[in-house]
């Protein structure tokens, strides 16, 4: 089974439709010490969650990382990581976090603890859940 991980995003600067468009992306901008922990630990292969942050607050599609994390190209400073990433699908519906919120199961989720972590694992028990709660 391959890691399972949420992913933060401000739609306005880039949403899950630009992810769809371009086909790829090099997930980056990512500075807080938590959250390059957990793309540390990433791998070629793992699954994640893109979630909508801003006025939308909800899970809205899923991606493949398409490779191990690396030093940001674009910094001179080799603890900045990045990886890439590709759509996989997007959700039959969106999961909002105040439904999220409401399932008891969810209450240990980074996501409902630790709002401002932009980079999270996601255990198998919860990915089950919010594929539920999404219809798929």
């Amino acid at each position: 089974m391959p890691n399972l991980w949420l992913l933060k995003t401000e739609p306005s600067t880039y949403s899950f439709a630009d992810l769809e468009r371009e086909g790829e992306a090099v997930w980056d901008g990512v500075s807080s010490n938590a959250a390059l922990k957990n793309i540390r630990a990433m791998k070629k292969g793992d699954l994640a969650l893109i979630y909508h942050s801003g006025d939308e607050k909800a899970v809205i599609g899923l991606a493949t990382v398409t490779s191990d994390p690396y030093p940001d190209p674009k910094q001179n400073d080799p603890k900045l990581v990045v990886f890439d990433l590709k759509p996989k699908k997007r959700l039959p519906r969106p999961v909002p976090l105040a439904e999220i919120k409401k399932q008891k199961s969810m209450a240990s989720f980074d996501l409902v603890r630790i709002p401002r972590l932009s980079v999270m694992p996601v255990t198998e028990k919860q990915w089950e859940v919010l594929m539920k709660m999404a219809g798929a």
